[in-house]
Order: C-alpha cells, then structure tokens, then sequence
C-alpha cells in the first residue's frame, strides 16, 4: 500500500479543497506528484474538475468518497487532481488529447490515465461507481486501465508517440505566401451561422444551448440588419429564458433545452462579463427596455453575490444547493400562493409560466417569462419579485467558488466598465476600478502576472487570456474614466505579452509563457471556446492600443498573429469569432477620439460620442502630466478633440457636432 497521504488541504483552490477529505490519496499537480509517478514507474490517474460542476459533484459522491474505491486507485496510481479554472493549460492540453484518443467530445470531469511522462493512454469523462448507461464501474475501469499499462507497455508507447504528433499536428503552420487580408471571412462567418440560426428560439444549433457571446457580438457589430436580429433575437430568448434569472439576475451557463427554458443552473463570472456588456449594447441599438433591465439586474447581481472582500469577483455559484441542482432556484406553485397577494401571484403566475405544467423534473416551476405583460402590471410584477427574491434568499445557497481568477475577472471588468459608459452609471465604474486595482495589487508582481488567487493569496503563472484580456479591459476602463495607472499597465502587459508569450518566427501567441514549465504540448489556438480566443483578444487589443500610441511593434505582432490564422480563417471562418473582429479592425481601424480640456465640461462630449464599438474614445482632463506624445495634446479652457481615422488624422475640433455620425 502506498505511503502517500492526501495533500490538497494546503490548496488555494475551493475545488481542491473540497477532496482534501476524501479517502483518495489526492496529490496536486506539482513537480513532487510528477517525479513520484517517473520514479516510482507508476501510471497517474488525472481527474479535472471545477467546484460548480454538477457530474464532478456525483462522481465525488459515488467513487471518491468510497474507501472501497479509493483503495484501488491508492494501491495503482499517482492520483492527481487539477481544477481546470486555476490550469486552463493542462484542461486544454488533456481535453484535446481526450478527444483524439476516444474521437469524443470532452466535458467535466475529465478522467484520464497517463504514463510517468504524462501522455494520456486512456480515458473518459463521468464514469459511475457501477456500471451503467453503457459504462463500465469506476474500480473495474481502474484495474483494467492499470493492467494495460503493466502488460501493453510497448503499445501503449506506440500509441503515445502518436498521440503526442497529433498534438503538435494541431499548431497551426507558419506561412509565408499571405499577401493581404481582405473582408470574404466575415461575410462567410455570418453566412454560416445563418445557416445555424434557431429562427423560433435563437441561438446556433439544438440543446443543448450554450450563450456563445462572442458570436453575438461579431453578429451585433455587422451593417446587416438580418446579422444584427440574429444576434438580438438570441438576446431576448436568452434574456426571456430560464437560463436567465429572472428573480436574482445573472445568466446560467447553458441550457439543456433549445427554448432557453431549464438551465445547468451554474452561474460563471466569465458569461456574465461579456453579456452585459451584449445587453447593453443591444439597448443602444435597439432602445428596448428588456436590455436595460437584464444589464442592471445581471450588474446588481455581481455586485451583490460575486465581489469579494478585496474588491475583485468571485468565479462561479454552484449547479447544486443541498445536494440537488437547481434546489435554490426552482418552485412550488404554492409558495406563490403563500407569499404574493392574490393579484401578485395571479400575475407572476401568468408571466413566468407557472399556470402551466411543471418545467423541473414533473413537479417544480423554474421562472422564464411565458406571458406579456401591460405597462400598468410593472409596478406589480416588480413588488411580487422582490417578494420572491427575499423568500430565496431565506433558503440554502449554492456554494460560491470565490476564488478570483484574473482572466474571468478580466472579462466581468469589461462588461461593467462598457455597461458603466453606455447608461452612465458610476456605481458600476467603481465596481470595475475597484476589480483592476485588486488584480494590479494582488497579481501583478514585478513583471509577472500571476493567474489566481483566495483569501489574499495569489499564485500560478499567468497564461495568454489572463495577459490579453486584461488588456482588453484596460482599454475599455480607459474609455470610461481615464486613470494614467491604467495606461502604465496596459504598456506593462502589452510588452509582457510581447516578450513572454508571441512566437517570433512563425507569429501569434502561445497559452503559456516562455518559461513556463514543460507539458506534453504547447497550444496555440485561434479557436473562441466558452470564453474568446486569447490570440484574438491580443490581436484586437494590441492593435488598439497600437493605433492609440502609434507603438509599431504591437500593430506587427497582431498582424502576425492575424497572418499565422489566416490560412484557418479563409478556409472556415467558424469559431473564429475574436480573431474576425481583430480582421476587421486590420482592414478599416477604429476611430480614435482624444478629448482635452476641462474635466468639467467632457460630460455632454461623452454624452455625445457614447460608446461606439469602433471608436476609442480617450477624455484626458487638464491637469494629467506624463502623458505619451500621441496623447500629450494641449490643454485649453474648452473641449478640444483630435481624431484619427485609420491612418489620416484631422485638424483638433471643438464643436462636437463635428464628431456625431
């Protein structure tokens, strides 16, 4: 029997922690676990999870909880468990490799056995404790997994070999003949999710149904009118859905269904991010207050449930409260009864569908608006969903995984920063600032940005995402209050990006830094996943950032970037969401509006200018000094703006009907 012990309880991750108990030998994934599988000759039994997920949650229950199989996965394997929110490197790394090895799609948890060196040779995701639905039980899986490495040694390293060429098959190719970019991948992209589009429901594809924000802002941004309802008409079956609280605000990761209506009732920072700042840009299309009421109540929702103490947000809120998903957010039709008048229930009833039959396993109500309502009936809606919201939150809450991920936090501080200037709400600025100065405070640390942090300690280096989106969201905060320690730090991480991450030679950026350590693969990807593609946002970014400062060298590592995709994105333009809207700032650059003069006087420019996705609009009031040249424009008793237009710049302009067009 193995001498190992449990050494998860010194872990940061909520995740880790909650197997610290467990009966299994769990080790992290660090050099001490790695060189114990080499030595040892052993096989590693990797598990990857993360603490909102449902099927990681029965898994644990049924076969990690249980000595009988924690004994067999002691006495065979180095058991390792990662939770792919801190190590997005090995989740993405491990679930390709899955893919290629049972030509499957991965998921949560991912269960694979490797060799000492780390290559998977066999694998799955959910295995359950006894056999069933065509699985085999997790203990005999075992056995039969460590068998194969003891007696099909030489196949399994033939099969290895080849796994580990597969992996280096997926980078993409360095090319030299790319003569030019031109628009043909945008009108494909829109071409083919037409082609995909749920006319009824909105959305791509059937259930289950997953936001793909990304998507929806190339489709929001495009002149097309049939492009632009696409993208709204989602909006309002989302925001319609149960995938959206509509008692608490927030959006669900997906729904199992095609209507919008019965979410996995999980709620990630990294969804919500990018769709308020949908939702809010859909307002400024469209004027429909259905947006407008879906940004502030997804805003007060993380400012009320996912802040931390330090200021920056929290990950996600569990699928699960007492043992059951969707316990916290589901009813009985006669809790309506009991808690609203008789005129709230007979209203809330009518418009969240509860007059019909149950939605929730047979004999529970989950709320998504069935029915319209009047203008009068408002006021009576809004009393019964107060009514309901204190009622909930009296129940067991689902946990709340609080560590602060810089990437994800890097996404929410966008969204509420890009909703702050679209409707002018302060409060939500301060929230964003207050997230940027915790991750420049907590993560970033002479030079090095770190990933992750809990309870004021942070750790990991930080990956592609975390650099780039970052980055993204510095600009955006820029635009809604300038703060030259925001400007500092966009330069810091754009240069980081450039030394640590970007492949000189062939172009584009690789997840991990130069220095980080050896796994069996290195991805480059332009792929958007659930959260944008981190060589699209650097690209978009830098190219921001760029134009802004006149700084080459981040305008030639994004066209390098955009040159190394371009062979993918010409042939299917698919999934290349993030680098399509770094295309189409290459082929026309944005705007770029530098306001000057009294801090007093900008509010009716900003009014104004709003908060167009293809201007950059910079109000640096008098009095800020250190400023670089291609800001340093001089000040004056009035507003004065300098705009730019790809490469032509006009003459500075007080009058700010010049610039509303």
């Amino acid at each position: 029997m193995s001498t190992l012990h449990n050494r998860l309880a010194a872990e940061t991750s909520p995740y880790l922690l909650q197997h610290a108990d467990n009966p299994v030998q769990w080790q992290p994934w660090d050099q001490a676990s790695l060189a114990l599988a080499r030595q040892q000759n052993r096989p590693i039994l990797l598990s990857i999870g993360y603490s909102a997920c449902h099927w990681c949650h029965v898994m644990a229950h049924e076969s990690f909880e249980d000595p009988d199989v924690a004994a067999v996965m002691n006495r065979l394997f180095v058991n390792i468990k990662v939770d792919r929110e801190e190590r997005p490197d090995l989740d993405q790394i491990y679930q390709t490799a899955h893919q290629m090895l049972t030509r499957r799609s991965g998921g949560w948890p991912l269960t694979l056995f490797l060799a000492p060196d780390g290559t998977p040779f066999f694998g799955g995701t959910y295995f359950p404790k006894q056999p069933r639905y065509g699985l085999p039980g997790f203990a005999d899986l075992c056995r039969r997994a460590a068998e194969a490495f003891d007696n099909r040694r030489e196949d399994l390293e033939a099969q290895n070999a080849e796994l580990r060429r597969g992996l280096a098959g997926t980078l993409p190719a360095a090319v030299e003949d790319v003569a030019g970019f031109d628009p043909s991948p945008l009108a494909t992209a829109g071409q083919l999710l037409a082609r995909s589009f749920d006319h009824d429901h909105g959305g791509f594809g059937g259930a289950p149904k997953f936001p793909h924000p990304t998507d929806l802002a190339f489709l929001l941004g495009r002149s097309d009118p049939a492009m632009r309802r696409m993208a709204l008409t989602t909006l309002t079956r989302m925001s319609e859905g149960g995938i959206y609280d509509q008692i608490g605000g927030g959006f669900c990761r997906y729904s199992v269904d095609e209507r919008w209506e019965i979410p996995h009732f999980e709620k990630m920072l990294y969804d919500n991010g990018p769709l308020l700042a949908l939702s809010a840009d859909a307002w400024a299309q469209s004027g429909d207050p259905l947006y407008a009421r879906v940004a502030e109540e997804t805003a007060a929702w993380v400012m009320r449930e996912m802040r931390s103490p330090e200021g920056g947000y929290c990950s996600s809120l569990d699928a699960d409260s007492e043992g059951e998903e969707g316990k916290y957010y589901v009813w009985d039709r006669s809790e309506l009864q009991q808690l609203l008048t008789p005129q709230e229930s007979a209203l809330a009833q009518r418009h969240w569908g509860f007059d019909g039959p149950p939605n929730f396993e047979g004999h529970h109500w989950h709320a998504r608006v069935a029915g319209e309502i009047a203008s009068e009936e408002i006021p009576l809606l809004a009393s019964a969903r107060l009514k309901l919201f204190a009622a909930r939150e009296k129940r067991i809450r689902p946990g709340r995984d609080d560590k602060v991920l810089t990437s994800w936090n890097a996404l929410m501080i966008e969204g509420m920063a890009h909703a702050a200037r679209v409707f002018g709400r302060p409060a939500w600025l301060v929230s964003a600032q207050r997230a940027m100065d915790c991750i420049r405070r907590t993560m970033w640390h002479e030079g090095r940005l770190l990933a992750t942090a809990k309870d004021g300690r942070a750790h990991l280096d930080a990956y592609l995402d975390d650099h780039a989106f970052l980055l993204a969201a510095l600009l955006e905060l820029m635009q809604a209050e300038f703060r030259s320690e925001d400007l500092t730090f966009a330069i810091e991480l754009a240069d980081t990006l450039l030394h640590r991450f970007e492949d000189r030679e062939a172009g584009g950026f690789f997840f991990t830094a130069h220095d980080h350590e050896v796994l069996i693969h290195r991805p480059k990807t332009g792929h958007d996943n659930a959260t944008p593609a981190g060589n699209g946002v650097a690209a978009f970014a830098l190219q921001r950032l760029g134009h802004l400062l006149g700084e080459g060298r981040y305008l030639a590592a994004a066209e390098k970037t955009l040159r190394l995709f371009w062979p993918e994105i010409s042939r299917s333009a698919a999934g290349f969401g993030s680098l399509l809207l770094a295309l189409e700032e290459a082929l026309t650059p944005p705007d770029i509006i530098v306001l000057r003069g009294p801090a007093q006087s900008m509010t009716e420019w900003r009014r104004g200018l709003g908060a167009s996705p293809r201007r950059l609009v910079l109000a640096l009031p008098n009095g800020i000094s250190g400023l670089p040249g291609s800001l340093a424009k001089p000040e004056s008793d009035q507003v004065n703006a300098w705009v730019c237009r790809g490469v032509t710049c006009l003459a500075p302009t007080s009058n700010l009907a010049d610039l509303i067009y």
